[in-house]
């Protein structure tokens, strides 16, 4: 890298401590900035001059909570992606890897992040599993020595969000309270994330006294109003963007204790909008002051996670910065990291250089040998009896997964489903049949359950990328097109995909570790965007169906999931029959 100097001339300077925009010409030595001239007064001598007459010059975005496995995209790409966008330093929580390959899947992440342009550093994941291997089967597994482990790493910066979050508050003798415990004892005042949505009063007391002292999860604004008044501070994402929350915030001046993130962008929403910068400025949009919004998606954030060298413009920090003719529309010109350019819209390209992993990543997809019968539904795998006599019912009453169209959460409902010559008889009940296939290797699981609401009204998805423990998920109107998913899954090692009468619509090669893909945003995004047409062509009613879709097994969202070990009452953290005694 260069190390020359730099004179940005005639820019509009946001300055981060007056929160406002001032006229001037910044200096950058090497990687730093230098001096900033608000007389104009040419007084040093710099290698290279940057006239920005008419931009106004920004921090680089700060975004602290995130997943780059969101994109489907390996951290190299992702990373060049980001440049445009004008982020340039990202904390990102690799739970998803975690999953599949447990340590070694997040230090090769963090290896092939390295050659990133932007800054990219990493949270240690708290919550692999996100529960327990009682209720689901995950292909690693994160104690606490690997936490330990992970602490010496020079790119880690925080513990990742502490998801099993009503488990931690009661007795228990989880990994993480292990981990805790040694913080609290060897590295007082470490940067602790925290998931804890719907927990207030003495609940949410007992998580702050724990150390845990932000969130980044949907809330009602009293939930928001207890966080900051408790000392939280709140990582607000796209969907937090709500009027009430905003102007609580705004109108109380609390701008210090919270800032912007994306938690997920999936790759066709970066490729075709944008990441941090678009949040930011759909704040701005309802009514959040731009120079406030500036400040919570650079300075706030990097002071949380104690990155003290940067997220402002002033003498000594890393010279991370962009340039943008209007600071309430965050598309930068240009883009600098270390004093260096990094993007320019003149001569925008995004070169794709592929990341490489090790050899088993790209083979992971591991299923047992399945049959046309494990695609069918004898009554005797949920009654034990083998015996179907003249007593067996006619019919039986089931739990079904009931897909809401706005959020992750879904609800428990009971059908009634006829019994016919020892099968229940599903078709025409309104609901599809649903299987998540334990794909590690390990012991083989099938969870099965149905589904109904605002998910697929035909057809077939299929998927090996499902939060958190990305087992292999598949469900349908017909056993025949469901068997062909889940081999075209099995061929693809890993990915997403629809399917109907018999035929392909659309499908999303998946191949490393079943959760990413080596190739470009271009082609990531537009295959991905096509699945996403599809799903909701196939009748899904959800505002993200792959992120719906996606969480149907995540066994920490309530109400009702499903994993490879069967249907899990998330409030109740166990495992419940399919029928309803």
């Amino acid at each position: 890298m260069e190390n020359t100097s730099l004179l940005i001339k005639n820019a509009l300077v946001f300055n981060s401590y007056l929160k406002r925009f001032i006229p001037g010409d910044v200096y950058v030595q090497k990687e730093k900035f230098y001096y900033i001239d608000r007389e104009h007064s040419d007084c040093l001598h710099p290698e290279k001059i940057l006239d920005a007459r008419g931009l106004y010059m920004l921090p680089g975005l700060v975004d602290i909570h995130m997943h780059i496995e969101s994109s489907m995209m390996t951290p190299g790409p992702f990373g060049r992606c980001l440049a445009g966008h004008g982020v340039t330093t990202i904390v990102s929580e690799p739970h998803e890897m975690a999953n599949v390959k447990g340590i070694r899947g997040i230090l090769e992440m963090i290896q092939a992040g390295e050659e990133s342009p932007i800054d990219i550093y990493y949270g240690i994941p708290s919550s692999v599993p996100s529960t327990s291997q009682s209720l689901e089967t995950t292909g690693g597994i994160i104690d606490c020595q690997a936490m330990k482990h992970l602490l010496a790493e020079k790119d880690i910066v925080c513990v990742g969000e502490i998801m099993n979050y009503r488990q931690i508050i009661r007795e228990n003798s989880l990994e993480i309270t292990k981990f805790l415990d040694y913080l609290r004892q060897e590295h007082p005042g470490y940067v602790i994330e925290g998931h804890c949505p719907s927990l207030v009063g003495l609940e949410l007391a007992k998580f702050l006294y724990l150390g845990i002292d932000a969130d980044h999860t949907e809330h009602t604004l009293e939930e928001v109003r207890q966080r900051i008044e408790n000392g939280m501070f709140m990582e607000l994402q796209e969907k937090m963007l709500k009027k009430e929350v905003l102007d609580y915030i705004r109108e109380n001046h609390l701008y210090e204790y919270c800032g912007f993130v994306t938690d997920d962008t999936m790759a066709d929403t970066l490729y075709q909008e944008g990441h941090l910068n678009k949040v930011v400025e759909k704040a701005i949009a309802k009514g959040f002051p731009a120079e406030q919004a500036i400040y919570c998606a650079t300075y706030t954030p990097s002071r949380r996670m104690h990155l003290y060298d940067r997220g402002v413009i002033a003498p000594g920090k890393l010279a991370d910065f962009m340039l943008v003719k209007d600071p309430a529309h965050l598309t930068p010109e240009l883009v600098y990291k270390n004093g260096q350019e990094i993007f320019n819209r003149q001569k925008q390209s995004f070169v794709h250089r592929q990341d490489v992993f090790p050899s088993d990543f790209y083979q992971s997809i591991r299923l047992a040998e399945l049959t046309d019968e494990d695609f069918r539904m004898p009554l005797s795998r949920f009654t034990g009896n083998e015996t179907f006599a003249s007593s067996a019912p006619s019919q039986v009453t089931v739990r079904v997964i009931e897909v809401q169209p706005d959020c992750t959460q879904t609800l428990e409902k009971h059908v009634t489903m006829p019994v016919r010559n020892g099968y229940i008889d599903w078709k025409g009940s309104g609901c599809l049949l649903a299987m998540v296939l334990e794909r590690h290797g390990k012991n083989g699981n099938i969870g099965y359950g149905f589904l109904t609401g605002a998910f697929l009204k035909k057809g077939t998805a299929a998927t090996t990328y499902f939060h958190d423990h990305h087992n292999l998920f598949v469900a349908g109107d017909n056993e025949a097109d469901m068997k062909l998913a889940v081999s075209r899954i099995q061929k693809m090692q890993g990915g997403f995909l629809t399917v109907q009468n018999g035929e392909i619509l659309s499908q999303l090669p998946l191949p490393v570790c079943g959760i990413l893909s080596d190739r470009s945003v271009e082609e990531i995004g537009t295959e991905l965007h096509k699945i996403r047409k599809s799903l909701i062509r196939l009748g899904y009613q959800h505002s993200n169906p792959i992120m719906s879709l996606g969480t149907l097994g995540l066994p920490v969202s309530p109400a009702l999931k499903l994993t490879d070990k069967g249907l899990v009452d998330v409030k109740k953290s166990a495992i419940v029959d399919l029928i309803v005694q």
